[in-house]
């Protein structure tokens, strides 16, 4: 009787460990076949008569083989097993209609690769707005909800990251870049300035554990650390580049940049949405002990360096082929 009820609880163990590793098989292999960047929809927006009325297009890379056009000012709302976004945003402020698109469709061989690109964005109507916005592109695993209301707070419009238990060894990838623009600062409330210092692209894997308080505050460790800063020009593709993710503390190790650091500058930090519905600061408050397992994955490449509003114009991206290794 005893081995019947211990072979009982071994099977369940097994089943869920089992359920648990199908379930981060998916996800992974979600995230992966999206990566080749190969199907793209576009949504056809016509911006507010006030500020021209333009028609703009903006891009995200799900979808049939050919490209499948969506009109209207309707919401992204990110198909069921799509986990990638793009900073490709519907913004509406104060009733106005207005686009933004930083990453693009080119064609790579038979197929397509992303290009993200950092850009002034003009808002202008005579006599009552006149606004040059620098906006930095950037593809994420996560979310960006729709319709962007206001500019305060940019990094916490974004919910960074998903669910995920396992320990990957690298993402790995094809780029190419065209780096070292010189910053300019372009918030919208003043006039661009040139800051005389050059940008550059990044590459960012980070695996967290986080966990939320009786306040909501979301906190976490830092289990997973995979950051490379591209501060050259590649003008040739470089395929299969892994990035390596180093588990615990990094920052006695000799490839240390103070980069790779923990988000604790409100400006910088990631946010994601609580269990009360509110996008909250992900306050990282250390590197975890060696074994500890993730409960969050974040991946994201993005043209410029910095905080939002600054950027190297110019910077451009072009990702392929972005695969999760486990």
């Amino acid at each position: 009787m005893r081995r019947t009820r211990f072979s009982c609880l071994s099977l369940a163990i097994f089943l869920l460990s089992a359920s648990s590793v199908s379930a981060q098989d998916d996800i992974v292999d979600r995230i992966n076949s999206y990566g080749t960047f190969d199907r793209w929809c576009v949504r056809e927006i016509k911006e507010s008569g006030l500020i021209g009325g333009q028609t703009k297009y903006l891009y995200e890379f799900y979808g049939e083989p050919t490209d499948t056009l969506r009109t209207g000012k309707e919401p992204f709302r990110s198909p069921e097993d799509y986990l990638w976004r793009t900073n490709n945003v519907l913004a509406v402020v104060a009733g106005v209609v207005k686009t933004n698109n930083t990453v693009f469709p080119e064609e790579r061989g038979d197929g397509y690769c992303a290009r993200i690109e950092t850009h002034i964005e003009e808002v202008k109507a005579l006599g009552i707005v006149n606004m040059d916005v620098t906006c930095q592109g950037v593809m994420l695993i996560g979310d960006l909800p729709e319709p962007i209301k206001d500019t305060k707070s940019p990094m916490a419009k974004v919910d960074y990251g998903l669910p995920f238990n396992g320990k990957p060894k690298a993402v790995r990838l094809d780029y190419k870049a065209d780096v070292g623009h010189e910053v300019i600062r372009g918030t919208g409330f003043s006039k661009l300035k040139p800051l005389g210092m050059p940008d550059w692209a990044e590459l960012t894997v980070i695996l967290q554990k986080r966990w939320e308080d009786e306040d909501g505050n979301v906190h976490a460790l830092r289990v997973g650390t995979g950051i490379e800063r591209i501060m050259e020009d590649v003008p040739e593709w470089k395929n299969g580049h892994e990035i390596t993710i180093h588990y615990g503390d990094i920052t006695d190790e000799g490839f240390y940049q103070d980069y790779m650091g923990l988000k604790t500058d409100p400006e910088t930090a990631y946010h994601t949405i609580n269990s009360k519905g509110k996008n909250v600061m992900i306050q990282e408050e250390g590197w975890a002990e060696p074994g500890t397992e993730p409960n969050h994955m974040m991946i994201h490449f993005i043209s410029s360096c910095g905080k939002a509003f600054y950027g190297g114009v110019g910077n451009t991206l072009w990702i392929d082929n972005v695969q999760v290794v486990m």
